[in-house]
């Protein structure tokens, strides 16, 4: 499990207050996406003290442009204080892994497909419910239906020939 034991401000957070702190790490994320990017919610999921909040990139993001991807947010989670504590350079599933100075995890998997996921898991806080996200995704939810592969086009991240700088984030400040 990440974070053993309660450190920090994990220690005074709840289940709730956990996926409140997800969900403001995937929106930071998806918000530092440029050109923007389509996602839906993935299922949320939890144990005893942890929970995982998921989200689902819907536009698909060619193979030749997957790495501008990958390191638009690698170098979005560094700028964050994260640490990136392994990378997966695999061409066909490549995966970048960070946690937080509060003992989140955060994730960026390439999948089947080359759809790509992000989720982001709690260290061990108080047990309580957990509500469903409450950022609306940018197209469709998908409520109550398997997540089809991605299906959205790009102009930018569907294309199919390498981009000429190292992404379109690099060199802008925020």
């Amino acid at each position: 499990m990440l974070g053993e034991g309660k450190k920090g401000v994990a220690a005074t957070m709840n289940m709730q207050d956990a996926a409140e702190h997800a969900d403001g790490m995937l929106d930071a994320t998806f918000r530092a996406m440029k050109p923007e990017v389509q996602w839906a919610h993935g299922q949320t999921s939890s144990g005893n003290c942890d929970l995982t909040r998921r989200r689902t990139v819907m536009t698909i993001i060619s193979e030749e442009r997957r790495g501008n991807f990958l390191g638009m947010v690698e170098r979005f989670w560094k700028k964050s204080g994260y640490e990136i504590f392994s990378v997966n350079e695999s061409k066909e599933r490549p995966a970048i892994f960070a946690r937080t100075s509060d003992g989140f995890g955060i994730s960026l998997i390439v999948g089947y497909k080359g759809q790509v996921f992000f989720n982001v898991d709690s260290p061990c806080v108080d047990e309580s419910d957990v509500a469903d996200p409450t950022a609306a995704p940018n197209g469709p939810a998908y409520e109550g239906v398997a997540l089809p592969r991605p299906n959205v086009r790009s102009d930018f991240w569907s294309a199919e020939a390498p981009a000429a700088s190292p992404s379109p984030w690099a060199g802008t400040s925020s």
